[in-house]
């Protein structure tokens, strides 16, 4: 990563780059502008993500958020009217060169939805369906190894192991938010891209997905958006605040929550507006 792309996000930030300067960067992003047809949508991003870290991307409804994030492994190709424009790297590759294989990519950086959509399939199936495809696995004792590390991981072992050929449809609201993630980790991914994954969860189970989220980051890279500022505080090392299109502070998440540069961040965060 360049000095002055270092040096762009430190001023954006306005602050020095702390603890976090020792992270090796996983995903950057440099002056990324993504819009759809003539509407300007996210407007030249600078922001750098950390190799095992969990960042949170918070902000107000429709400030730009989850389009970033869309953009990280480009599930906005899917979308005919969006055009990005910019550099971004993962491992100093650019993913939208024209050599990337995107359905190899979004291996790489898997992805776990607002509301939890396991395939109606069985819960074995639901896990398996990525392994299958990209060739992890040939032989059914590799499948039940890579079914039970998944959900291992994902904290859901216990609770299904004698339930694999049970549709994973008949789990509860936060098992179901569980196998989604297993189901990403199976690929064996390097990131993990998460859009409000507890909003449509109770307070119990949003418990057990935090939990989760600061136990995978010990493997993987994690970027969560999130409205709830509090699990923001709770999950993450490092927070982006997003408003109108642009990233107008990223920092230690102690820090932006406690001593905010920006006036807007401020004003976010002790709820004058949002």
């Amino acid at each position: 990563m360049s000095v002055q792309l270092r040096s762009q996000i430190n001023e954006a930030s306005g602050r020095a780059p702390a603890r976090s300067a020792t992270v090796p960067v996983k995903i950057a992003a440099e002056n990324v502008n993504v819009y759809y047809g003539p509407k300007h949508a996210l407007k030249a991003i600078n922001l750098m993500i950390g190799e095992k870290q969990v960042t949170a991307l918070i902000g107000p409804s429709g400030c730009g958020k989850s389009t970033f994030l869309r953009c990280l492994n480009r599930m906005n190709d899917t979308i005919g009217i969006c055009r990005v424009e910019g550099l971004i790297t993962l491992d100093r590759e650019n993913i939208y060169d024209k050599s990337i294989d995107v359905v190899q990519l979004r291996a790489r950086v898997g992805m776990v939805f607002q509301k939890p959509n396991p395939f109606p399939k069985s819960i074995f199936d639901n896990i398996v369906y990525g392994p299958r495809i990209h060739g992890l696995a040939t032989t059914r004792d590799e499948l039940d190894e890579i079914v039970q590390i998944s959900l291992e991981r994902a904290g859901l072992w216990s609770e299904v192991k004698d339930r694999l050929r049970e549709p994973g449809t008949g789990l509860s609201g936060g098992q179901q938010q569980r196998l989604c993630i297993a189901r990403a980790i199976a690929v064996s991914p390097e990131v993990i891209l998460m859009d409000e994954p507890c909003s449509a969860l109770d307070p119990i189970a949003t418990a057990h997905i935090e939990e989760l989220i600061d136990e995978l980051r010990e493997n993987y890279t994690i970027v969560i958006v999130t409205h709830n500022m509090q699990q923001a505080a709770r999950v993450s090392q490092r927070t982006a605040f997003f408003h109108l299109g642009e990233m107008v502070e990223i920092g230690d998440t102690e820090e932006i929550f406690t001593n905010p540069r920006d006036e807007r961040t401020q004003g976010y965060i002790t709820g004058r507006y949002g």
